[in-house]
């Protein structure tokens, strides 16, 4: 795949390229259907319904009721709101989070930041493969406990959480229960009620939909203090012009991935075997976590012989990764390694490999061609 000098795009964890439907879909909404949903004359009438058919279309796929969505600018925004709101408006019920030690960033940040404001933070553990332990998590929850959080998949490793374990552990404990849904929303069935999930979130340019656009979730009776205070949008949970073209193609984007997930999932598969098949006979590869459940998107691998920043520099018509985009700039060993691996050395030789419905073989072949210019040029 071809884009402005891009042969190979190999990076859809961090974002994906825009339906070409969920675009034309929006397009009204700059150039026509232009009024500001707020107001009462037809065209914010028109607004207003076209924002209301999207919460329709985004609950359908996480199985919601459409007066628990809750449009954000993303799962940034979403973070920092469920959990600095849910935390302020419940102060008097405790200061205790439990979370784990690979979450986002933007958990992580987030609980950082809450733990110099006095709130005490738990970030669990996880074996070598990623996972949490369900019994470090259970012994974890106290009286004090007020809220879990804990992705659906991460967005390194592509390891899938056991989720509707941790909804039930806290069910059980009376403790709400936030997941960051970002890496799995339209890759793998998610569903908020078998996983007793109180609140969620994800993107929008994650699932071919536009960039600047997102979701949280929550259920009716969770109580929220608002980041952004002004008018009464979103029944005043965030104030502020809607943002009707983003919410329309968000809308659209999720009754793509919902209709397509099975089409699309087939395909990634397909070409995730073609990917291995052609690493296993070009040099000697493992793959990151070694066994158990991974989202069929990402793949997660160590190449011993590779320098994957030099890689990543000297080869920049092939786009991937070596972790998490929103951390690209800072130069260290991620943190989703150094928890799975605490005693490793740390060398700089994993990729993220991550595929979207518009990925293809070329794009596949590509990497490879490249991975052999580099072997052959400093490996030789």
């Amino acid at each position: 795949m071809k884009i402005n000098g891009i042969k190979s795009y190999l990076d859809s964890a961090s974002t994906t390229k825009i339906d070409k439907t969920v675009f034309k879909t929006m397009l009204p909404y700059f150039e026509e259907y232009y009024g500001n949903a707020s107001s009462k004359h037809d065209f914010g009438e028109k607004s207003k319904q076209a924002i209301e058919n999207s919460r329709l279309q985004v609950s359908r796929i996480i199985n919601s009721n459409k007066e628990d969505i809750i449009f954000t600018s993303g799962s940034t925004e979403s973070i920092n709101y469920a959990i600095k709101g849910f935390l302020e408006a419940n102060y008097d019920k405790g200061n205790h989070i439990i979370t784990v030690k690979t979450e986002h960033k933007a958990v992580l940040s987030t609980c950082n930041y809450l733990e110099t404001k006095g709130y005490e933070v738990t970030y669990l553990n996880v074996d070598k493969n990623g996972r949490i332990l369900i019994e470090e998590l259970r012994k974890s929850v106290k009286i004090t406990t007020v809220l879990i959080v804990i992705m659906y998949v991460n967005n390194e490793t592509g390891v899938i959480h056991p989720i509707k374990e941790i909804g039930a552990i806290a069910k059980e404990k009376n403790v709400t229960f936030f997941c960051d849904a970002t890496q799995a929303i339209g890759k793998i069935p998610v569903n908020i009620e078998n996983d007793n999930i109180d609140m969620l979130c994800f993107s929008g340019h994650k699932i071919n939909g536009p960039k600047g656009i997102g979701v949280l979730y929550k259920k009716h009776n969770i109580e929220l203090t608002p980041l952004i205070h002004g008018g009464s949008q979103e029944n005043g949970n965030r104030s502020g012009t809607y943002n009707t073209p983003l919410i329309v193609g968000l809308g659209q984007a999720c009754e793509i991935a919902l209709r397509d997930l099975d089409k699309n999932t087939k395909k990634i598969e397909t070409l995730k075997r073609h990917l291995f098949k052609k690493l296993n006979s070009t040099t000697s590869v493992i793959r990151i976590p070694t066994e158990g459940s991974v989202v069929p998107h990402i793949s997660y691998i160590k190449i011993p012989e590779l320098e994957s920043n030099i890689f990543i520099d000297k080869y920049k018509d092939v786009a991937l990764s070596s972790g998490s985009a929103c951390n690209s700039e800072v130069m260290e060993v991620s943190h989703v390694i150094k928890a799975m691996f605490p005693n490793d050395t740390y060398e700089s030789n994993y990729l993220r490999i991550s595929l979207d419905k518009y990925s293809t073989i070329d794009d596949i072949d590509f990497f490879i061609e490249s991975l052999n210019k580099y072997l052959n040029l400093y490996h030789a």
